[in-house]
Parts: C-alpha cells; structure tokens; sequence
C-alpha cells in the first residue's frame, strides 16, 4: 500500500473543510481513476482499522478518534446498547446500527467514535470485532412452521428469533417453553440458529414461567450426587469432639428471630445488660466446620456464589442436609458457632470484643411478628407465652435505638423503599400483593448484624489479615450535580462540595423527603445516581452506610463471601495464619471476589424478574381499570409510571395524543411540541390499564385524561 496516498487521504479526511462523503463522491471529488478505486477501498479500510477514521451509518467517512477499547456489550431490546469497561468509569453508547451483530454479554472491541464535547453527555463508539460470545444458550418460546421452527427468547435484549432447522425441534410443539443452545450467530440478512436441548413444559403450566427464568439466567438448581453424598456425611450431629475447645455458651439465654416461612437459620443473638453496658453476643452457624477449602462442597457452593431467592422457591448455596439441618441454628440443639460478642456503652461504641469459636444451644425460635406483637403492640398472649424472654426483647428495642442513632449521627443512609412481598397459591398464581413490612423487630435484627460485620471487619483490618471487604465507593460528582439540579424543581437542596460528597448531606434530603409524595421516586433516583456496593480484598470503606470498615460475616449458609472470611478468621484465632497461608488467600481473595460480585448481581436480576413476572400476572385481572401513580421513568420511546402498590408500566409515546415529543437528556421531562403537554419525572398522573403481556414482562398504561 502506498504510505504517501494513504496520509493524503486522512489529511483529506481531517482537514477543517472536509465534509463527510461517501467513498464513491470521495473518488469523483479526487478524480480518482476507475482502475485505482480498489486502491482507495484498501486506503479506507485501513484507515478504520487503525481507528483513524470510522464509517457513520449513512455510509460516509469522517475522522476517528482513534481509541480502541474491550469490553462487555449489554445490549437493549430497542436494539442499541453498551460496552461496559474495567478501566473506564463511563460506559460507550453502541447505536442500533454500529453492534457489529453483537449479542447481550460478547466481549467486544470499541472503536471509539465520539468524545463528548460538552460535559455529561456519552461517549459513542461502534463495534468493530466480537472476541468471545455471552450467549451460548437462551430461553424462548417454541413457534413450529412446516419443517423448521423459531424460538421467540424471553430476554428482550435478545432481539432476534432464534431459527429451528428440521430435526433440531427434539419434539417441540408450538407454545413449549424450551432451552436452545446456539450452533450460528447469524449475520447480515441471516438469523441465528440453534437446537433445542431441553423442553420446559407448556407455558401456560404451572412453575414453567419461573423455571424459564432460572433457565434463562443459567442457575444451578439440582446438586451434583457428589456433593450431596459429601453434604450427607459431614451433617452429624454436635459430638464431644467437635465441643472441645470452644466457648460452651449454652447456658446463655439465646433466641433467633427471622421471618415465619425462614428455614436457615444462620444467626443467634444473646444480650446482657451490666450496668450501663451492654454484651451484646451475635453467633453465626459455623458453616466452615462442614465446608472444607476446596471440598466438593465448597467447589459448588463458590459456583453459586450466593442462594436464590425467587416467588416461589429458593435455590439454596448449600444442600438443604446442611443448610436447614446441622447448619440451622434449630431451637433446643447444640449447634457449633462462630460468635462477635461486643460490649457496647450507652452511647453505642463498642469498647471491647471477642470473636471466637463457640457451641450454643438455642432456647427459642422467634418470628418478626411475635417480637413485634411483644414490643410494639403488647399484645397480653404473646407476651404470656414467652414471659421469659420478653425482658429481653425490651433490652434488645432500647441497644437498637441507641445503636440506630449512632449510625444516623455519622451520616448512614436508610433508604426505606415500599417493596413489595407477593401472595401466591400452590399453584404460583399471585393473589396480592403487599407492602413488605419492616418493624421494631426487623430493625434489631439489622442492627446488630450491621454491628457484627462492621466490627469483624475492623478486627481483620487491624490484624491486616487478607480478607474481602463490602465496600461502597462515594457516588460521581457529575450524577450528583445532576439530581441537585432535578430535585430543586420540588424545593430541595442537596449539597455538592468541589471534594468528595459526604453521606451525610444524602441523609439530610431523604429526612426532608419524609412523609412526602414525591419520597420514593427521589430516594430511587437517588439510589440510581449511586454507585454499587461489591466484594474487594482491598478496604475503601462503605459510603452508605458511613462506614470506614464492613464486611459480610453474617449469612455463611447464603452468601459464599461470608463463609470464605469465617475461614480465614477460624485460622487466624488458632494461630494458622502463617506467610503460606497468607499468600494463599491473597492470590485467591481477587477471583473469588470478583465471582461472588458477579453472581450476587446474576442473583438480583433474576429475583427482580420473578418479581415483575408476579406483578404482571396479577395486574392482567385489571384490564382496563384505572388507576393513581407517579412518573417513575422518561425514556425516548415513552413514560414509565409506578402505582401505589409499587407496579410499574410503560406510556408508550404512540399513546401520548398525536404530537410528537421533544426528550429531555437528562431523563427528567418530556415535552409535547404541538399540545405543550409536559410530562416531568414525580409527576402524579392518572393511568388506565392498556393491557399486560406475561411473555414480554410488561405493562401497557394510557394516561386518562
């Protein structure tokens, strides 16, 4: 290739008069004989590899700038989507027409082709090569044709049929719920294709529309055999051996306090009260006992980083053999613990603590409710029933508010949403859905796990022991700039100073959102405008809840970080913790961190879209009624309006009169051009019901006017 003509035609290209043409116009303007024009073609392509020039979607050919970037591509089911980057803070906008074919979860290279001039706008780039694909297999809907079929996917951000040649069916007949594995990724003017390896079940049977979501998000359901075989020798029960050398705290008055239909129960607390200090014990089932490093046991339990919760099932970490047995802190059995016993002044600062192994023994299994009924309504039969414990239960109110005000002064934010808690019969029908109820007892329960993980996580630090942390980086400026700017519209105030924002000043505007209409859609935005909490071996602290130090200590039956730090604290309290050992878990600690992340957010996804499935079958009984709610969301192509009882659907702007509507970038307001109709986020609107698809996952309003 001739060096001199290529740098003409990129000078070409850059200079300030150069306006974007297509390649043939780029011939004819440089006269460029017919015999030469292969030659320009190379020139051209050459130049877009190196990323000194990109072609637009029209077809013509302007300047680069010359980035080139890896990442994942999460794509939307508008077609457009983003590449999210280790190194960068802000993700790269990828248009409908520059995904190169890229699927949801393919690690991709960007070009970048924009930089935005003006700050808080996005970067764009386009796709220029797929390194390794996400999706090896989905979840769809079964459609036969003659000899072929289609699988229509669940995942929307899948936006393709996926084709079905003959003999690949494995028998599915239209209207089956099925597993394909992919064998073609399609192409231009070609749809993917695939095979079907597994058939769910009809879709209108009953469990099928949440089994296809634990397909669709690829999550583990049965145990290998020989994990379970492992599971079912480690289980027996508490021996004189295992009791030799812990702390015998059996005598100590224990209970447990979880939701009625909990099953594992991974957490005991004890309190005493001398003088005006208070021993506070909380005692963790110690998992670690039963879960040997690098067992079949702990393979599978770091493959599922953390249980499941769904409608209406849980898809457990560990096998139900340990964890609603020897590792359920049951009522009335010896059970082996690792415990943080505090002792807390009145002004709640921990002045001492020990951690330590223990063997306990429960003397009551409490529920929420009952402990509300005994603090909060003293309701005279409950308190009968459990006279012994209720003085308890008072020291216990009176530690949490002191506890709870401690955290308030420093500045933790209590983000305290409505969330919903869905009724189903035995079929998964949803009959109702309800507030989720958060109470006095709820509360004490939080506050002391919060102590014990922030405690633990300062003993670690100290020793400089390696170990994960959960941390929570502050927030970015420019979000925060942008929600002050939104919410002065409703007369708040939110402080943004040059250096890093406090927790504090976010605490202050969700105190003056209290009781007010407007309070959830806030404190959401406000949530969104937040960065999320993850796994690191490194500590930098936890913004939200005002915390220089925090890990996760309390969940080992549920949460595999919690049950690898139990290890690494087991060794260190019996003196194991030497240079091996140490450099062991510091090669370790980064992977199983960034695993534990990746699957705790694999986890909230799929938790999150059983929830709306719910919510959307329950709302298609209300066709056509109307019904109160707030704008929750603006996007370009409508407006998403929650109700009261926290469902959320979409205004599609084909259903907003006839006008055409100017979209504010910020996602704040939207704007009817020939009506003057203006639609602002917070907005109380009256919505009617348009109509529900349980396939898709949404919920189609019309605003009544």
């Amino acid at each position: 290739m001739d060096e001199r003509r290529k740098k003409l035609i990129y000078d070409f290209i850059c200079d300030d008069c150069y306006v974007p043409m297509k390649k043939k116009e780029m011939a004819m303007l440089l006269q460029v004989p017919k015999e030469s024009r292969q030659e320009l073609e190379e020139i051209l392509n050459a130049l877009e590899k190196e990323g000194k020039i990109h072609m637009t979607r029209k077809g013509s050919y302007v300047k680069g700038e010359g980035r080139f970037i890896q990442g994942i591509f999460q794509a939307h089911a508008r077609g457009y989507g983003f590449v999210i980057t280790e190194q960068e803070t802000e993700d790269i906008f990828i248009p409908e027409e520059e995904t190169g074919g890229a699927f949801q979860g393919d690690e991709v290279e960007v070009l970048l082709t924009k930089e935005p001039k003006e700050e808080g706008r996005r970067r764009e780039g386009k796709i220029v090569r797929i390194l390794k694909r996400g999706t090896v297999r989905l979840v769809g809907r079964y459609q036969a044709g003659k000899n072929y079929g289609f699988v229509l996917p669940d995942d929307r951000k899948f936006s393709q049929d996926v084709f079905i040649p003959e003999g690949k069916s494995k028998g599915a007949v239209s209207g089956h719920k099925v597993v394909v594995e992919l064998t073609s990724y399609g192409g231009k003017n070609k749809k993917p294709e695939g095979r079907v390896t597994e058939i769910l079940g009809h879709v209108h049977d009953p469990g099928v529309d949440i089994l296809s979501i634990v397909k669709g998000f690829d999550l583990p359901v049965e145990f290998p055999e020989k994990v379970l075989n492992q599971a079912g020798r480690v289980a027996k029960p508490v021996s004189e051996a295992d009791r030799a050398g812990r702390m015998d705290l059996r005598d100590w008055q224990t209970v447990t306090i979880d939701g009625e239909d909990a099953r594992d129960l991974d957490d005991a607390v004890t309190l005493t009260k001398e003088g005006d200090r208070y021993v506070l014990g909380v005692h963790i089932a110690d998992v670690t006992n039963y879960v040997q490093e690098n067992s079949a046991l702990d393979r599978e339990a770091l493959k599922r980083g953390t249980s499941v919760y769904l409608a209406d099932r849980v898809i457990p970490m560990l096998p139900h053999t340990l964890s609603n047995g020897i590792c359920s802190l049951n009522a009335g059995e010896d059970r082996l613990a690792l415990s943080c016993i505090m002792t807390v002044d009145k002004k709640g600062n921990v002045v001492d603590h020990v951690i330590a192994e223990t063997v306990i023994r429960v003397d009551e299994r409490m529920s929420y409710t009952d402990v509300k009924k005994i603090l909060e309504d003293q309701d005279e039969e409950t308190c009968s029933r459990y006279q012994e414990l209720v003085p308890l239960f008072q020291r216990m109110e009176e530690l949490s508010r002191i506890l709870r005000e401690k955290r308030y002064k420093r500045g933790a934010i209590d983000f305290d949403f409505p969330e919903a808690k869905l009724i189903l019969d035995t079929n998964g029908v949803p009959l109702d859905i309800r507030p989720y109820e958060r109470n006095t007892a709820t509360k004490i329960i939080e506050d002391f796990m919060l102590l014990a993980n922030e405690t633990v996580a300062e003993n670690c630090f100290w020793q400089e022991l390696p170990f994960l942390y959960r941390v929570h980086e502050a927030p970015d400026e420019d979000k925060m700039k942008k929600l002050r700017t939104f919410i002065q519209n409703f007369g708040y105030t939110l402080r943004v100073p040059r250096q890093e924002i406090r927790p504090k000043e976010i605490q202050k505007l969700l105190n003056q959102l209290e009781g007010t209409p407007e309070e959830a859609m806030i404190c959401r935005l406000t949530l969104r405008s937040m960065k999320q909490a993850k796994y690191t071996p490194e500590n930098t602290g936890h913004f939200g809840l005002a915390a220089s130090c925090y890990t996760h200590f309390t969940s080992p039956i549920r949460r595999y970080p919690d049950l690898q730090i139990h290890r690494i604290i087991k060794e260190s309290l019996r003196g194991r913790m030497n240079q091996q050992r140490r450099e062991h878990y510091e090669k370790i600690l980064p992977g199983v961190a960034m695993q534990a992340s990746t699957l705790e957010r694999r986890a909230d996804e799929a938790e999150r879209e059983t929830v709306k499935l719910k919510k959307i079958q329950y709302m298609s009984r209300f066709q056509g009624e109307a019904f109160e709610g707030i704008i929750s969301s603006i996007t370009r192509w409508g407006v998403y309006v929650e109700l009261m009882n926290t469902v959320e659907g979409l205004v599609h702007v084909s259903a907003m009169q006839d006008d055409h509507y100017e979209y504010e970038e910020e996602h704040y307001w939207m704007k009817g051009q020939h009506t003057g109709k203006t639609y602002v986020l917070g907005q109380k609107v009256k919505v009617r019901m348009k109509g529900c698809d349980t396939l898709a996952r949404t919920i189609d309003f019309e605003f009544e006017e």
